[in-house]
């Protein structure tokens, strides 16, 4: 794999898609009825009474006495800390001892060998990026929490921070992902990529002998897949709705090849979704979908698509391919008996003979900020044993969180993998903000739009220019309504 490394920012929304779904229950195999705000695992839920920092829990905070994950030394600081805390995340499907990796389960009972007083309650959801936002809305919310999408101007009205961005960037990569004033409030707890979940033995059997590279090749290959074998060719994952937003991933560095292109130039951009002429940027990303739709190349009923049943059917051969980062892909291999089938490829865009990746965090840790001193020591320790000790993100074959380590087992060859840089000085809201008036939303929710580019293929209503057509005036007017300086590109 070639890495092209640039400033150490990522495309945050687009790499918080990985929502894996798998029911809602606690980690220790319980049934978790509901995941409301309040319910069950709450951070400061009657847990300070009999806890403990000592002398070692002061040495890893800062002068000012502040929690600092840089200072901290696993097995040695806040060994004598007993307390309880909860964490809430969107990994339902390792809540299972059925998981086919190693489930949360198996996870804290490794971690309570070096902190056996730490309890860990752990709660997940299949709807969480909704749930997540309840609970912060409600004041209620659990000691650790996988970031949603909210403002970072916002981020310390819900979080405490690890240490300043020149610092934790020697403790962890990605360290901008959720940085905010020089402070940083989310440690990743995995990074991704984003290309395309595949079985190689449909696309063997199809008569696939090379991966496409551009979206031509790969509707001839769906097409070979529908000729050739029983499989369904493209899985759209419709009716799981937040499936539908991983295609926003893909409009930035994958089709453009600028990592400038998504958090400084789009905003900016003048009809962004038009046809550029040569297979590349957002209008041949959805073009792609929208085509395999009107060919007959999905599902028979998109609106009865079952997320969980996907995993089983790609790993047995009933489907060929599905647009999912490449978080998915332990969970399709762990989904049955051919792992070996499961591969992942470029998505099919190529510039200047270069395909491009995005390479950035998923979801992120963050620790409440309203949490007792005791909690939120226990949750900054769990936190980096899970980034440092655990194996989580190799395990999830991830890319490292951990500055100090290189391990990975995804292997994407030939892509160049790229990082994008952050909104210039003075526009860091300005992508939400046109993300909002224009109602698009991009990487942050915004699957009713994907869903309607399926519902308006199957049904021949509208052509795919005229839906391009509308987003742009969408876009134009939230330009000329936020007061917007537009440019040619």
């Amino acid at each position: 794999m070639k890495f092209k490394k640039v400033m150490a920012v990522t495309l945050i929304a687009a790499m918080t898609m990985s929502m894996a779904a798998c029911g809602n229950t606690n980690a220790d195999g319980g049934s978790n009825a509901g995941n409301a705000a309040g319910t069950g695992n709450t951070a400061g839920t009657g847990n300070t009474a009999g806890t403990e920092t000592g002398d070692a829990g002061e040495a890893a905070g800062t002068a000012d006495g502040t929690l600092s994950y840089a200072d901290i030394t696993l097995g040695e600081d806040y060994t004598d800390l007993s307390v309880e805390i909860s964490m809430f995340n969107h990994r339902t499907d390792m809540d299972s001892d059925e998981y086919g990796g190693k489930n949360w389960k198996q996870y804290i009972e490794d971690f309570n060998k070096l902190y056996p007083n730490i309890t860990v309650n752990i709660t997940t959801s299949t709807g969480y990026a909704d749930d997540a936002l309840m609970h912060l809305q409600s004041g209620d919310y659990e000691t650790i929490m996988g970031i949603p999408a909210v403002d970072k101007a916002d981020l310390s009205s819900y979080f405490i921070s690890y240490g300043d961005l020149d610092t934790m960037k020697t403790e962890i990569n990605y360290a901008t992902a959720w940085e905010y004033g020089g402070e940083v409030y989310g440690v990743p707890s995995t990074a991704t990529t984003q290309g395309i979940v595949y079985n190689k033995k449909v696309f063997e059997e199809a008569g696939v002998t090379e991966i496409p590279k551009t979206p031509d090749e790969f509707i001839t290959a769906l097409q070979a897949i529908k000729d050739n074998t029983d499989a369904i060719p493209l899985y759209t994952n419709y009716a799981a709705g937040w499936t539908m937003g991983a295609w926003d991933a893909y409009i930035g560095n994958n089709a453009t090849g600028d990592n400038t292109y998504m958090n400084q130039k789009l905003v900016h951009t003048k009809d962004p979704f038009k046809d550029y002429g040569d297979e590349t940027h957002a209008y041949a990303v959805y073009k792609i979908l929208y085509d395999a739709v009107a060919d007959g190349l999905i599902e028979d009923d998109y609106a009865t698509t079952d997320w969980e049943g996907c995993k089983g059917m790609i790993n047995n051969g009933e489907i060929g391919c599905m647009v999912l980062g490449s978080w998915a892909i332990p969970q399709m291999k762990a989904a049955g008996e051919n792992a070996d089938d499961i591969g992942y490829m470029p998505f099919p865009i190529t510039i200047d003979g270069v395909q491009y990746a995005t390479d950035g965090a998923d979801y992120s840790y963050a620790i409440n900020v309203n949490a007792t001193p005791e909690e939120q020591a226990a949750a900054m320790v769990f936190v980096k044993w899970l980034t440092e000790e655990s194996g989580f993100s190799y395990n999830e074959d991830g890319l490292p969180v951990d500055a100090n380590s290189t391990e990975t087992k995804l292997s994407f060859d030939g892509v160049t993998f790229v990082q994008d840089e952050p909104a210039v000085a003075g526009e860091e809201d300005l992508f939400n903000e046109m993300n909002s008036e224009s109602e698009l939303n991009f990487n942050a929710g915004g699957d009713v739009k994907v869903q309607q580019i399926i519902e308006h293929a199957s049904n021949g209503d509208k052509t795919f220019d005229e839906i391009m057509a509308d987003w742009n005036e969408a876009w134009t007017d939230a330009q000329e309504t936020l007061g917007v300086e537009v440019t040619e590109e």
